[in-house]
């Protein structure tokens, strides 16, 4: 009987062990994803800036004369504020997806639900 209960102990210690690391895991991808969402939040407030300063600028140039210059600029601004907008969605659905299997890990590791907020 001793030896039975030693190894049930070993064994829920081993589940305790591998819980932990899982929400470890885990909880590394979620801060990638969190990485992710300061990115895409700089690549779209670059254009933001960009499009403020031309505007701020205006009166300096007349629009027939610099189009050459506008129209690629604002079709890069445009591809920016795209990409941003990629990033910052695919992060949140990342962030939504990890925060679900934290709740999962916790629900099925009662012993460590306390540990986990």
């Amino acid at each position: 009987m001793n030896e039975r209960t030693e190894l049930q102990a070993t064994s829920t210690e081993e589940s305790q062990s591998l819980a932990i690391n899982e929400v470890q895991l885990v909880l590394a991808e979620k801060r990638t994803a969190l990485s992710m969402l300061r990115t895409g939040i700089a690549v779209f407030v670059l254009p933001l800036s960009v499009l403020s300063v031309l505007v701020a600028t205006s009166r300096y140039y007349e629009i027939p004369q610099v189009i050459h210059f506008l129209v690629p600029l604002l079709v890069l601004c445009a591809a920016l504020i795209l990409l941003g907008s990629y990033l910052i969605l695919h992060s949140i659905v990342r962030i939504h997806r990890h925060d679900h299997l934290i709740r999962e890990i916790r629900q099925k590791h009662s012993a460590i639900a306390e540990f986990i907020d």
